[in-house]
């Protein structure tokens, strides 16, 4: 694998992106709604849409983490179902990846 501090360089970086776009979600969520009702109506469908928005943003944060989390207790890399390696090609795609490519595949 390559260096950590690289790697763990990225993976802040890509979970302080994902943090910001959180919290613009969740100030556009805040704005009040409008007074006119079919205006309110287009709004409170778009907030829908900003929810589902925030909860995907949510847990990629939340994978982010674990990732830096298995990074700091030298886990990184390895797959969390199997304890195999979870391919280089994959991890430089998915650096939050916690699965092996045959266990992912397991779960679709």
């Amino acid at each position: 694998m390559k260096n950590n501090a690289a790697v763990k360089a990225r993976l802040e970086a890509q979970l302080s992106e994902l943090e910001t776009r959180l919290e613009r979600l969740k100030e556009d969520l805040a704005e009040p709604l409008s007074a006119d009702s079919s205006e309110r109506a287009v709004e409170m469908e778009d907030d829908d849409t900003l929810e589902a928005q925030a909860e995907l943003v949510s847990r990629e944060i939340a994978s982010f983490k674990r990732a830096l989390n298995r990074l700091e207790n030298g886990t990184y890399g390895e797959c969390v179902r199997c304890g195999g390696e979870i391919a280089a090609k994959r991890l430089e795609a998915r650096p939050e990846a916690a699965l092996c490519i045959a266990c992912a595949s397991k779960e679709h």
